[in-house]
């Protein structure tokens, strides 16, 4: 598909730095979409080339947003065309052991990727609203979307998400109301069927998580593996992309941490948000001894005062920058 929904007449003018304002939301949209944090930002840059260039013809019966969200989701349906989805290791097979080999890590299109909360979520949004769109780029919930066929996922995101009528979403896939209601339907049932676990919405300035945080930090820096058990539910995942290699267990967690994964020992943690999630920029002891050097972002899932996920995304070299992440820790 590579309509853009552009009318043939021009009543109106608009400056194209209108545009920009709509850029973090399209953001959010595309990720949710594509599950892919560098497909959605190349998603809302070719949307706004297609609206820059047609800027001059668009005839305004609808409204700005509603014209480039046309845009963007038939510029996602097309990236969508034959691609496979993208999912996390506890997706792809069950839980290993810590005795079993690493393997070979994955290409980078088959991983879902962490994305910042600043790029996609407005700084003084409605706390309603921002509540219900951090709930909605949780790894759990984008990953969820990955197994719906991409209308389906759309409708689903325009509607559940993003609140708009039957008759708009119908409108801006060019179908009827009905097939809109029926695609929402099957979404619902599906995502029904695949349990999407729920976690506790990050409040930075919730006093009780901001304890749990500070002794996870305290836990894995220290490499104290008592008290950093002691901070997991009993089935808490540990995941590694770009490998498909998983754990569940404390016992396999520990072993793991105490075996293969050594080289973490003495690491340094930064804080940042990551998909409505806290998270961390995990830096490693320089083999040189020379400060620390980057290792994973860490991204924390928390439900009911307990670690519930620790997801290590160990492509630092693109995650980093994207995040404001240092390119070094020193003294």
């Amino acid at each position: 598909m590579t309509d853009t929904g552009v009318d043939a007449q021009s009543t109106q003018t608009h400056d194209p730095a209108e545009l920009e304002q709509f850029r973090g939301e399209l953001a959010g949209y595309c990720y949710r979409m594509l599950g892919s944090t560098f497909e959605a930002e190349d998603a809302v840059q070719d949307t706004m080339v297609r609206a820059w260039k047609n800027l001059d013809r668009f005839e305004g019966r609808s409204a700005l947003r509603s014209w480039l969200y046309r845009i963007a989701t038939n510029v996602c349906l097309d990236m969508l065309n034959g691609s496979q989805r993208r999912a996390r290791p506890m997706d792809m097979g069950p839980a290993s052991s810590a005795d079993s080999p690493l393997g070979d890590p994955l290409p980078e299109v088959a991983w879902l990727q962490p994305m910042p909360d600043a790029h996609v979520l407005p700084e003084d949004g409605d706390p309603a609203e921002l509540a219900i769109e951090r709930e909605t780029i949780r790894l759990a919930f984008v990953t969820a979307l990955q197994h719906l066929p991409p209308k389906q996922r759309a409708v689903l995101i325009l509607q559940e998400v993003l609140k708009w009528k039957a008759s708009e979403v119908a409108e801006l896939l060019e179908t009827s109301v009905a097939s809109v209601n029926s695609a929402l339907q099957r979404a619902r049932a599906s995502l029904e069927q695949k349990g999407v676990v729920e976690s506790d919405p990050f409040e930075p300035m919730d006093d009780e998580q901001q304890a749990l945080l500070a002794r996870y930090v305290d836990a894995f820096q220290s490499y104290d593996m008592d008290s950093l058990t002691a901070l997991l539910h009993e089935d808490a995942t540990w995941s590694m992309p770009p490998f498909e290699l998983w754990l569940q267990t404390h016992e396999d967690i520990v072993k793991w941490c105490e075996g293969p994964g050594i080289g973490c020992k003495d690491s340094r943690l930064i804080p940042t948000v990551a998909n409505g999630s806290p998270a961390f920029g995990q830096y490693k002891p320089n083999e040189d001894g020379d400060g620390w050097v980057p290792w994973s972002l860490q991204v924390v899932e928390i439900s009911d005062g307990r670690i519930v996920g620790l997801n290590f995304f160990l492509d630092t070299e693109n995650l980093f920058p994207m995040f404001g992440l240092p390119e070094r820790v020193d003294e």
